[in-house]
């Protein structure tokens, strides 16, 4: 059985109010605190190793990477088994078996804590991979199960603030009990315990959410499960291209994590308490990027700010070398030391600015991952993307690895990726042009024009359906997809094709070119094929029925061309109205469009206006019509 969220949850006033929600309140607080418990305990390991014992088979520069590499493993070995296990299972049993699973390692830990084991600490670390393993999935395949497409971002956002905000606070209660004298190994075993039982006990007021794929046959071979899932992501292009994407950002995200010690010693010539202040930072950074994702996004999974978080991410990384060239010889700077020179300033800025732009391009990549995935393998789906997200760490660790040994700088290893990032981010989003199209989309309806869209909740966001809108300019597409939670298939005049940029632009937007019958009847005939086509597939077909822009402002009558598409394919018709369009910079009122650029100035307020949908039966030219000039004049 498949459960998604019915499309009248109630509204809210923004993605914190969801923490006042059981359907999403409970899980929140048991994943941040799955994620702090980690970090505290995997921090104080490293500190207690490092700094208090003396282990001749573990020397303390390898400390970290061994304690790091533990964790990860279990990711690789049973990633594809516990996407299986949440697809087949109530997501919610599942999560408390975790919960109570991390009771039990923690246990152990506590008694390793207490008599100073290290093989014994060693073999949690490996537990606790293997719990954050089995909640992985779960963690991202449960959201979609409960929110709708409008909360979907926020509370992306939100999950992935909290992950954050948990590390660094994890990570700062382990340095600060593990650092108490003589006392502290207790502390940390008390306060690993405690937080366990607490986030078992959180989990047990999470909302039931049932089996997506009970009859699922489970396959304990993680070599050929892993397979299995790769190919399940692949059959979605944009879905499998996402998830190489977000390994992409745990790549460059490990890059700069794994330094931060060794950048702020060598290179800002400061103590552990400035390392930890770059972490903070970082954390910070992310944080508030993820919680911008929804203001930004218009309460949609809005993909447009993939590309700007990827903008933004290689050019504060190439502006963190520059930032950190040159910085005067220092003995150990304290923390007031460090903030006290102005130039640290400016590489925290761009630390800040770096991680905030990832948060940016981090959640809407989660969102669309979940909203596009089929709910049965979604989970899978998940998995798969956890699984390449460790091998992208690993070959980031061993990257640095290399250049550091070739030697370069770490400011230097920063710029490399930093510029690798604007490669790699170009690519991705030439393969899956939809993100290139949503930014476009974006950036016309925040910087040409200020967009408001009202009744959106009567776009479909699942199934085939028929947009029907008036035709004021040559931008009308660009608004249309920036309204829409989803991508459209528009069928536009041949002849638009020939616009320097703009023909590019709907070329990649797939959309369908179509030309009068007796001016060339095979690109029309061809032009209603593939309009069938989209509908067949279930996705979203615009069609502008006055046949051209208009001349004069006026809404034109409609032609008939939209019977013919339903005569096959009888879905709902939606109609939309573009509001205080005429006498932009794009339409054509002085008889040819784009002759004086700020006619209007910029910011220019226009509208999109969504009515309810027209069943297929009910359809008529002259009542669409009616319905768009009834839009037209709300």
């Amino acid at each position: 059985m498949t459960t998604e969220p019915p499309l009248s949850t109630p509204d809210h006033p923004n993605q914190f109010d969801l923490l006042r929600q059981r359907r999403f309140a409970p899980f929140f607080w048991t994943q941040f605190l799955g994620a702090g418990n980690d970090n505290l305990f995997k921090f104080a390991f490293t500190v207690l190793v490092t700094y208090q014992l003396q282990v001749e088979w573990l020397e303390p520069k390898m400390a970290g990477l061994i304690i790091g590499a533990l964790f990860i493993l279990p990711f690789l070995l049973f990633s594809a088994t516990s996407g299986q296990l949440t697809d087949k299972y109530d997501k919610t049993r599942v999560i408390q078996l975790v919960k109570s699973l991390e009771i039990g390692i923690m246990l152990l830990a506590g008694w390793g804590f207490w008599v100073s084991n290290v093989p014994v600490l060693l073999a949690c670390v490996f537990l606790m991979g293997l719990h954050s393993t089995l909640f992985g999935p779960v963690k991202y395949a449960y959201l979609p199960q409960h929110l709708n497409e409008r909360e979907l971002t926020g509370g992306n956002g939100m999950v992935e603030m909290g992950t954050f905000v948990a590390i660094l606070l994890g990570q700062v209660a382990g340095g600060l009990l593990i650092g108490m004298p003589e006392i502290g190994r207790h502390y940390v075993a008390f306060a690993c315990i405690g937080m366990a039982i607490l986030g078992r006990l959180s989990a047990q007021f999470v909302p039931a959410s049932p089996s997506t794929d009970p009859n699922l046959r489970i396959n304990w071979n993680p070599v050929s499960e892993t397979w299995r899932n790769l190919q399940l992501a692949h059959q979605n292009v944009v879905v499998f291209r996402s998830l190489l994407g977000i390994s992409w950002m745990w790549f460059f995200g490990a890059v700069f994590l794994s330094q931060f010690p060794s950048f702020a010693k060598e290179v800002l010539h400061g103590n552990e308490q400035v390392a930890s202040l770059l972490l903070v930072v970082f954390s910070v950074g992310i944080g508030t990027g993820s919680l911008l994702c929804e203001v930004l996004s218009r309460r949609h999974v809005e993909i447009g700010l993939v590309p700007l978080g990827a903008i933004g991410m290689s050019v504060f990384a190439v502006d963190l070398y520059f930032a950190s060239r040159g910085l005067p010889p220092a003995t150990s700077l304290s923390l007031g030391a460090f903030v006290a020179q102005a130039a640290h300033w400016r590489v925290m800025a761009d630390l800040a600015l770096l991680s905030l732009f990832a948060g940016l391009y981090s959640v809407p990549m989660y969102a669309l991952i979940q909203l596009r995935s089929q709910a049965s393998h979604r989970a899978r789906i998940i998995a798969a993307n956890n699984i390449l997200n460790a091998l992208f760490m690993i070959v980031s660790a061993v990257g640095v690895g290399v250049l550091l040994k070739t030697g370069l700088s770490i400011p230097q290893v920063f710029l490399i990726v930093g510029l690798l990032n604007a490669v790699v981010a170009g690519y991705i989003f030439l393969l899956v042009p939809e993100y290139l199209l949503r930014f476009v989309a974006f950036v016309t309806t925040r910087l040409v024009y200020r967009l408001k869209v009202r009744g959106d909740e009567n776009i479909p966001t699942q199934g085939a359906a028929i947009l029907v809108c008036n035709h004021v300019s040559f931008v009308d597409a660009v608004l249309l997809m920036a309204a829409s939670p989803r991508p459209i298939r528009f069928i536009m005049d041949h002849r638009i094709f020939q616009v320097p940029v703009l023909g590019w632009l709907f070329k990649l937007a797939k959309a369908i070119p179509i030309a009068p019958q007796r001016e060339d009847p095979v690109v029309y005939e061809r032009a209603f094929a593939q309009a069938r086509q989209v509908l067949a597939d279930g996705d979203l077909l615009c069609i502008f029925p006055e046949g051209a822009i208009t001349r004069d402002g006026q809404l034109a009558e409609f032609k008939g061309g939209i019977m013919k598409v339903l005569e096959t394919h009888p879905v709902p018709v939606v109609p939309l109205a573009l509001q205080n369009l005429w006498g932009s910079f794009f339409s054509r009122i002085d008889g040819a469009a784009m002759t004086r650029p700020f006619r209007r100035g910029l910011f220019s307020p226009v509208g999109v206006v969504a009515g309810d949908a027209v069943a297929p039966d009910a359809v008529t030219p002259s009542l669409l019509r009616d319905r768009v000039g009834a839009l037209l004049a709300s």
